[in-house]
């Protein structure tokens, strides 16, 4: 098999210029990913033609996708994932797929979209991996708001791959029982391998001392582990006819629960390792491909395609924005309208979900297109928003605590 890296070549140079591009003018708030989908449409068959239909190209792409949902659920704050802020987050995330489909089913109706179901999960999800650094900026990210904003992130980004993977899966099942089964099953895989990662044995000291020993070495033995964890759940995720994605996110969930970042120094700063293998290789592949395969000429061939984008737009805000109102006790009136926007953030999920779609014949792919444009906007217009309306703090309170009078006066 004749197997040619010339394409690769120009992918990863792209891949390159553009955080150097970002990082030469700085005040530009663009996210990296957002220019990398822009040069994959520039070099591609859609505007310059350089780039093509390449198979090497698409394999790592796709591993490089594996590798986005495993670093996304390695950004999961388990800590923060519990009492109040989770049981608002979850009902947050309820409320975002009910109003999806109450937005989405008209659309269905007027033969807009195939699947209304599809596009309300699409929407139902949020970027955390966009959405912390914006609130460290902020210096909040460890206040009240941002440990409801973080909750409230984290769920939507895990319940809309669960919900995804169990719906809209290529191979997967229509039967409702037999899915929540596998779905059973998959978390008593989980389950199985966090207890016998935990578990205080005998020969769980030899074990951790050679991991240890070898983890700055030529073996790299704990990033060989992690890369171990995603590719074994990704199968077993396959096995149970869900989608690989689910089984990426859930390894890097079950690492980040099992591994303390306090202690990143001594375990060898294997998340860095994990981030430099995704981030730096892997995942610009995959947002670059996106690109080349972005159907320029469908999004601008008439009036009613070109609406869809800021129609999208509106929706993510309206399904991600509105379920803040829970929060409204919880949080000062200021920052209301900023959570509202960080939560309307997506794009990572928005993209791979709408390549799901087109798979399965559930979303056409104009809309898909549209879907990933609108999430394009999103990052580029949401966060920016965000940042320059939340309430500056050196310092945060107990996410227990109860509101201040100010917050209460404000409802």
């Amino acid at each position: 098999m004749d197997v040619s890296f010339d394409d690769l070549l120009l992918v990863m140079a792209i891949a390159v210029a553009v955080p150097l591009l970002l990082g030469l003018v700085p005040r530009v708030p663009i996210p990296s990913s957002v220019l990398e989908i822009a040069a994959g449409i520039l070099i591609g068959p859609a505007v310059l033609g350089w780039v093509g239909d390449d198979s090497v190209i698409k394999v790592f792409a796709k591993l490089g996708v594996a590798l986005l949902l495993f670093l996304a659920g390695l950004e999961l704050d388990f800590r923060k994932l519990r009492g109040h802020p989770l049981k608002l987050a979850l009902l947050a995330f309820a409320a975002s797929l009910a109003i999806g489909l109450a937005l989405a089913v008209p659309l269905g109706a007027l033969g807009i979209v195939v699947n209304p179901l599809l596009v309300a999960i699409i929407l139902s999800s949020t970027s955390l991996g966009i959405v912390c650094p914006v609130l460290k900026d902020a210096g909040i990210l460890d206040s009240r708001a941002g440990t409801y904003v973080i909750a409230a992130c984290s769920v939507a980004e895990f319940g809309s791959i669960v919900v995804l993977s169990m719906f809209f899966s290529p191979t997967g099942s229509v039967d409702p029982i037999v899915t929540v089964l596998k779905l059973a099953g998959l978390a008593i895989v989980v389950a199985g391998i966090a207890a016998l990662a935990s578990q205080r044995v005998p020969w769980r000291g030899r074990v951790d001392e050679v991991l240890g020993r070898l983890q700055d070495t030529s073996a790299q033995l704990r990033v060989r582990a992690a890369m171990l964890l995603m590719i074994a759940l990704l199968v077993v995720s396959e096995e149970l006819k869900f989608d690989a994605i689910l089984g990426s996110f859930l390894a890097g969930a079950l690492l980040s629960a099992l591994t303390d970042p306090a202690r990143e120094e001594e375990l060898g700063h294997v998340r860095h390792k994990l981030e430099g293998i995704g981030f730096g290789f892997f995942v610009p592949i995959f947002f670059v491909a996106t690109g080349l395969s972005f159907p320029v000429d469908q999004l601008f061939s008439d009036w009613s395609t070109t609406v869809r984008v800021p129609l999208f737009l509106a929706m993510l805000l309206a399904v991600r924005g509105l379920p803040v109102l829970l929060l409204r006790r919880d949080l000062t009136r200021p920052e209301l309208v900023p959570a509202a926007l960080l939560q309307a953030t997506s794009l990572s999920f928005v993209v791979v979900a709408a390549q799901i779609g087109v798979t399965v014949h559930e979303l056409k792919p104009i809309n898909a297109a549209s879907l990933v444009a609108a999430g394009m906007l999103s990052v580029l217009i949401f966060p920016a928003s965000a940042l320059r309306l939340l309430p500056r703090r050196q310092t945060g309170t107990e996410p227990d605590a109860e509101p201040d009078e100010r917050a209460v006066e404000g409802m």
